[in-house]
């Protein structure tokens, strides 16, 4: 014999039926609002202008024919330049480390000493990551001229902007509970932060450093087109020598480094999980 289910359950079931139409009904409206925004977008850049896409492959396949086979004949005089790219990646990302802890530190609601000071700090980084890292690349060569330098000032500077604003969400997400006991038991600031936060917060603000730093290196190898140093300056040399070939190797080269790197980053992940 069926038992029916109470009023109550049924009344239950029947708003989480409904919350769950309007819940499908609201993604399926977001979803195609994206897509009519991105097929918006694609139209007004030319995405789909196929005869003018039809005219540019002759030259494409014209500009794949004279990068065939790669030129690796100058690979000696490459080793300096890409020690100078993975040094100017290193130094980038310990400065941006070195900068973005203590903002992050005054950005998070739960470490900031105010809501003026936390506005303001996140205003800073929002300004630091709005400005592309070879525009600063650029205005830190005119500054201080060519060479490794304005790289890492550049990388560092439009790190901050991105790595602070990461730690300052997870500081902000740790658990509280531990900063309220470190507090009543009469804990300064500084002593809660090094006791209750960082320990959190340490195995995310480490793979974060981590994915930045191999950001970093691909950074690096475009910060060289304009001056910085680094393999990018032998690509732009290759370049402006219309030497397709040397362009394919530099490439190639730049490649094999970038998944080294990533490699790397993925074992010190692992190590620090």
């Amino acid at each position: 014999m069926n038992v029916a289910a109470p009023p109550q359950d049924q009344r239950a079931f029947a708003a989480l039926l409904d919350q769950s139409a309007r819940t499908t009904t609201r993604r399926a409206l977001l979803s195609g609002l994206v897509l009519a925004v991105c097929a918006c977008a694609l139209g007004f850049t030319g995405a789909f202008d196929l005869p003018r896409l039809a005219e540019g492959l002759p030259a494409i396949g014209q500009l794949l024919s004279e990068m065939v086979p790669p030129d690796f004949s100058r690979w000696r005089s490459w080793w300096r330049p890409l020690a100078d790219t993975l040094a100017m990646s290193i130094a980038g990302t310990a400065l941006a480390v070195a900068i973005s802890l203590p903002l992050a530190l005054l950005a998070a609601p739960n470490t900031a000493p105010g809501p003026i000071t936390r506005h303001a700090v996140r205003l800073l980084m929002s300004a630091l990551r709005s400005v592309p890292e070879i525009i600063l690349g650029i205005l830190f060569v005119a500054a201080v001229g060519f060479g490794a330098l304005p790289g890492v000032l550049a990388l560092a500077l439009h790190s901050v902007g991105m790595v602070g604003k990461f730690y300052a969400e997870a500081i902000e997400h740790v658990d509280a509970r531990p900063i309220e006991a470190a507090a009543a038991a009469g804990a300064r600031r500084l002593q809660i932060i090094l006791h209750a936060v960082l320990p959190q917060v340490l195995p995310q603000l480490a793979d974060i450093t981590i994915y930045r730093w191999e950001y970093h290196f691909r950074a690096s190898a475009v910060l060289g087109i304009v001056g910085a140093g680094g393999i990018g300056f032998e690509l732009m040399a290759a370049l402006r020598l219309i030497a397709y070939d040397q362009v394919a190797a530099i490439l190639l080269t730049i490649l094999a480094c970038v998944v080294v790197v990533d490699s790397i980053g993925a074992a010190l992940r692992r190590k620090l999980r």
